[in-house]
């Protein structure tokens, strides 16, 4: 499998082929109840005068896709920095032209970064009936919509449960230099649904479309015949589909079979070196959530580890801490992103060493019970990744490789048990990572057991033989519209060479 220089323009093209029209007969406003919607927006010094433009064009869209009203959704703004201005309160306008004209007026402030005063604003002054805000016992929720681009000057974590336990919820959107460790401080759970990371401002109106649906609880699933045989999962603007326990996706994305179930021990090794970055960090964490939603968790079923590396080691949690999907996804969905080195041969040693060891959970060898480790690396190992690899294997391990952006394919085969092409997969950026688990539901394959255990699921073979196929089907695919892009391109510039 080659990997391709064309990071940017794939990223480019996989936007455009992921981006879906609204299904036909959808409402262009919210279908919610009423809502009291507070912004509390982040005009710092480091916020330059185009991003607070974005910043603005965010809160429009977002006003704009909302049904506002004295008994309908009001909307509040402030803006803050060392100080907390008040922009417009819940009772003050109405409707969406006012809105828009008094949120074009704002005049940043420019100072520091007192994001915690800024909550306990909201909290103390802009959630009142005073000003504006429907009295608790109506029901009519709280939504405090947080953006900021850097580190709080001040502290956040007290004061946002404050405000969460008075009824608030708390969405944290944070852009560029953000501390994400901030954003899940502030944040309402559960955390995946209401902290946003967005790489640059560029994107934020991208985002905002997104974020639309999240607020507004469009549900696709509801709005739309889906064909799901189980079940169907609504995503901002789409959907996907699952199957009930016992049964696996087919690769039509929508009917389920029913497969043998095979009882593994799984450590799943996570790059949290710097080039991964936040927001990619957040998506390996998805990432690692979907395998689990594909196991049976129990103590006596699959049992899972989570190792993360950057320049060090770290163990997240061993194979013995948690006995339920649940409690691993909520585990994962805390665990902090490291940054620093790319040392993927340190992180193979201490998985052979420690992660698979009985102190932490692992079951003997005699029990015959399948024992796979997941790497996942966005780049090249600053240490020798071969004898670690081969020990891995040598004592038993199957070895699964999943190399993004930068990784290295000969890394990727020299991590990867035999048969190779069946035991790695490459992704060009984190999104599209995300993407494939979504809909072919990577399965872990275990070996046939000998001893007292009998392991074995031809059902989730069959399935990782498919998701290969269907990867490597992808990439030629997209492969080509690179080719017929950049086919275009020449054409239009030789028109415009002959125009001249």
């Amino acid at each position: 499998m080659k990997l391709l220089p064309v990071a940017p323009l794939l990223l480019l093209l996989l936007t455009t082929l992921e981006a879906r029209p609204k299904p036909a007969g959808l409402a262009l406003k919210c279908r919610t109840g009423p809502l009291d919607i507070v912004f509390v927006i982040d005009s710092s010094r480091s916020v330059r005068p185009f991003e607070f433009e974005t910043m603005r064009r965010f809160m429009m869209d977002i006003i704009g896709s909302l049904d506002v009203g004295p008994n309908a959704t009001r909307v509040g703004v402030i803006q803050y920095s060392s100080q907390v201005q008040n922009i417009f309160s819940l009772k003050t306008f109405f409707t969406r032209t006012d809105m828009e004209k008094a949120i074009n007026n704002i005049v940043p402030l420019a100072q520091g970064t007192m994001t915690g005063l800024a909550i306990q604003y909201a909290m103390n002054v802009a959630f009142t009936t005073q000003e504006g805000a429907r009295p608790l016992h109506k029901k009519i929720p709280r939504i405090a919509i947080i953006v900021t681009d850097g580190r709080p000057q001040d502290r956040v974590t007290e004061v946002a449960t404050q405000a969460r336990n008075a009824g608030i919820e708390i969405y944290a959107v944070g852009i560029q230099r953000a501390d994400m460790n901030s954003l899940r401080a502030m944040a309402s759970p559960p955390l995946e649904e209401h902290v946003f990371l967005v790489e640059s401002f560029e994107l934020i109106q991208q985002f905002g479309k997104q974020f639309q649906d999240k607020l507004c609880g469009v549900d696709v699933c509801v709005e739309q015949e889906h064909g799901c045989q189980h079940s169907c999962i609504s995503t901002p603007g789409s959907f996907y589909c699952e199957c009930n326990p016992g049964y696996r996706l087919n690769v039509d994305g929508k009917t389920c079979s029913q497969c043998g179930t095979g009882h593994v021990d799984l450590v799943m090794v996570i790059d949290g070196s710097k080039s991964v970055r936040p927001q990619n960090f957040e998506l390996v964490k998805q990432f690692v959530n979907r395998i689990v939603d594909l196991l049976d968790v129990s103590p006596h079923g699959t049992r899972v580890g989570l190792v993360q590396y950057s320049s060090r080691v770290r163990t997240e949690f061993p194979l013995n801490k948690y006995h339920s999907a649940d409690e691993i996804k909520k585990a994962v969905m805390e665990v902090e992103y490291m940054e620093k080195g790319t040392m993927t041969g340190l992180a193979l040693k201490h998985m052979v060493e420690h992660s698979f060891s009985e102190l932490e959970g692992a079951r003997p060898l005699a029990h015959n019970v399948p024992r796979i480790g997941l790497v996942f690396t966005d780049g090249r190992s600053q240490d020798d990744i071969s004898e670690w690899a081969r020990r891995a294997k040598e004592s038993g391990i199957v070895m699964f490789a999943v190399g993004v952006g930068k990784a290295v394919e000969e890394e990727l085969r020299a991590i990867a048990s035999e048969p190779v092409e069946q035991h790695f997969s490459y992704s060009a950026d984190f999104t599209t990572m995300t993407h494939l688990v979504e809909n072919f539901k990577l399965n872990i394959c275990p070996e046939e057991g000998k001893g007292e255990m009998e392991i074995r699921s031809p059902c989730e073979c069959e399935a990782l033989v498919q998701f290969q196929t269907n990867t490597v089907a992808i990439l030629q695919s997209l492969t080509e519209k690179i080719a017929q892009m950049m086919a275009r391109l020449e054409d239009l510039e030789k028109q415009i060479a002959n125009k001249k």
